[in-house]
This record gives C-alpha cells, structure tokens and sequence, in this order.
C-alpha cells in the first residue's frame, strides 16, 4: 500500500521513535516541542483518523491499552519496521527536494491588482507589522528553556528556518511598500 506523506504522518512516526506513545500524548508532544507550528493537526480527530491509517498501512502496531483511572483507556502505538524506514525515506525526500507546497500569500499576491495599490500598501503595511511580531516571538523561541538549560539547536532548526523566511519576507514587503511609496509600483485596480 502506498501511503502519501504528510506532516502529520511525519510527526507521529518521528514522535514513535522514541518509543510508544498513546494518542493523547502524541499530541501533547507535538504541543509541547512546538511542532505544532510546523504541523498542522487541527482537530484531534485529524489526529486519531491519521493514526487509523498508519496503523492500516502498516507503519504503526497498537499494542496494550493503558487504563488510569483519571483517563479513559488509551491505547498505545509502537513504530513498525517498515514504518521507520518510511520516515527515513520521507525525511530524505523533505530535506533534499524543494517542493512548491502553494502557501496562500503568493497566491493572494498574484490577485494584488484587484485593489487600488493605496489599499495594498495598507494591507502588506498591517502583514509587515505581524511579521515583526512574529519574529520576535520565534527568537524568544530561540532563547527558550528546559529546566534552566537551553534547548539544544537540532530541536530548533525548524524554529530559526521561520525566523530567517520571516525576516526575507520582511525584508521584501519592505521593498514592495517603498516601491508604492514613490510610484514606481503602481497599477489600474480592475479585473484580471
């Protein structure tokens, strides 16, 4: 069976690697090392119905039900064999092939010309503003703790990759705003 990649399918085969996990705590992890900034696993059903299909496709095993009684049952998944070579494989691929993975800004960006270019200034001024914000929340990231020692930077890579495409993008609007400013940019709004 071909299973097609995802992040959170990546997620959860790396996260196994360190041994088994419930669902619960999978999803704890992926909070708790903010991988949830790089792994969109929206509802925890998206969690579970994922887990089902690893599970169907072989690369995760249940094993036994931990019973607490705080929780109800949980049950517990261990990483199969072949399910860590996939990750291996799927973690080769990420790290060495660009893909164009269709973010929504560019998109956005290619219908700029609906708006007089007065009102996208505006809006690329407030998205510039969020990005400043931004940075500075993923470098105090960056400055981050655990039990008073510093996070080590393997476990942040994902982190100053964010901050360096924020500060490009900044970088960038910057230059598009000065470009609307002195009219060098400049269009008629209107239909494409």
């Amino acid at each position: 069976m071909t299973f097609r990649r995802s992040t959170l399918a990546l997620a959860i085969l790396g996260l196994l690697e360190n041994g088994p996990l419930h669902p619960y705590g999978i999803q704890r992890l992926i909070k708790q090392w903010g991988k949830d900034q790089v792994v969109n696993v929206g509802q925890r059903t998206s969690l579970y119905r994922m887990i089902v299909r690893l599970e169907e496709a072989g690369l995760i095993t249940a094993g036994a039900t931990e019973q607490d009684e705080r929780y109800p049952e949980r049950t517990v998944y261990h990483l199969t064999d072949e399910g860590r070579e996939i990750c291996r494989e799927w973690l080769a691929e990420i790290l060495t092939t660009p893909r164009n993975e269709f973010p929504e800004f560019p998109a956005g960006l290619s219908f700029v010309m609906l708006v007089p270019p007065e009102t996208a200034g505006e809006l690329l001024g407030q998205r510039r503003e969020r990005l400043t914000k931004r940075i500075a929340e993923l470098q105090l990231e960056l400055r981050s703790e655990v039990n008073g020692q510093p996070v080590p930077r393997f476990a942040l890579l994902e982190t100053e990759y964010q901050v360096a495409v924020a500060v490009a993008e900044a970088k960038w609007i910057d230059s598009v705003l000065h470009d609307l400013r002195t009219g060098t940019l400049t269009w008629t709004p209107g239909p494409v």
